[in-house]
């Protein structure tokens, strides 16, 4: 699944938010986006028909209700759909030691002949 710039950063809200969001709440959180807010709703039906998100159900918002979206998959199992996805979401471990990354190295190496 490919998914564009402007879905990438919906994702990372929803990534980084232990709960489902609203577009109003994506919308809020979303600090350097590159898309228009009126764009939100394209956005989201578009990482619907690509089975990144779900919805997640109904809250109310004043005086209507507005669905709620969650992702389907963790940002490291979004990478690791390609193996430089996997190779990227692997070295973006914090608990990685520097004998691990000498392993894949020397792996990588003998591969690349």
């Amino acid at each position: 699944m490919e998914l564009t710039k402007s879905e990438m950063e919906i994702m990372d809200v929803l990534w980084e938010s232990d709960q489902p969001l609203s577009r109003s709440d994506l919308l809020e959180r979303s600090e350097e986006k590159t898309w228009k807010d009126s764009s939100v709703h394209i956005l989201l039906n578009g990482l619907l028909q690509k089975g990144a998100i779900r919805e997640a159900g109904l809250v109310r918002r004043s005086k209507t209700y507005g669905r709620v979206f969650s992702p389907t998959m963790t940002r490291e199992e979004y990478f690791a759909a390609t193996i430089v996805g996997l190779f990227d979401a692997l070295l973006r471990r914090e608990d990685i030691t520097p004998e691990q990354l000498q392993k894949i190295s020397a792996l990588v190496s003998q591969k690349a002949i």
